[in-house]
C-alpha cells in the first residue's frame, strides 16, 4: 500500500529518489504522468493498465483529460538507488524545482513541487470541514 509523506530533492541529473518503502510495491519500470493541479503522477504498470483502461473508455467529452494523461504518460526504469529521471516537460508542467513532496495515496504516488504542496496543502485544510459536512449529508 502506499501511504505517506516523504520530502526528497531533485538533483542536478533530474533524477528524483523515489522513497525506498515503495519500491517494491511499484516495481523496476513506473509511469510518470501529468496529474491534475499542477502535479506528478506515478503508478506501477499494473496499477498503469488498470488506469490507462478507464481513461480509454471515457465518454468523448473527457477527451482533454484523456489526452493529458494518456499522452503524457511515460515509463520510466527505476536505477539501482530506487532514481527515476523525470523527464523535462512533466517537471516543467508541475513547476519542480530542487525540493518536492511525494504522497502516497494507496494505488499511486503524487509529486509536487514542495512549496506548491504547501500553498495548496492550506487551501484544501481551510476547505475540508465544507467538504465534510457534505459528505455527512450524503451519509458517508
Amino acid at each position: 500500500m502506499l501511504i505517506g509523506q516523504y520530502e526528497h530533492t531533485i538533483d542536478q541529473k533530474k533524477r528524483l529518489s523515489l522513497p525506498s518503502k515503495f519500491r517494491k510495491e511499484l516495481g523496476r519500470k513506473v509511469i510518470i504522468t501529468k496529474e491534475l493541479d499542477n502535479c506528478l503522477v506515478i503508478y506501477s504498470g499494473k496499477e498503469w493498465a488498470k488506469t490507462a483502461e478507464k481513461i480509454k473508455n471515457l465518454p468523448l467529452k473527457f477527451k482533454a483529460l484523456s489526452r493529458m494523461m494518456l499522452g503524457s504518460a511515460m515509463e520510466v526504469d527505476l536505477d539501482k538507488l530506487g532514481r527515476i529521471l523525470v523527464p523535462d516537460y512533466l517537471k516543467k508542467y508541475a513547476g519542480l524545482r530542487k525540493n518536492v513532496t511525494i504522497r502516497g495515496l494507496l494505488n499511486k504516488l503524487e509529486i509536487w513541487d514542495a512549496q506548491t504542496w504547501e500553498t495548496y496543502e492550506k487551501g484544501a485544510e481551510r476547505g475540508a470541514s465544507k467538504l465534510v459536512s457534505e459528505l455527512d449529508n450524503l451519509g458517508i
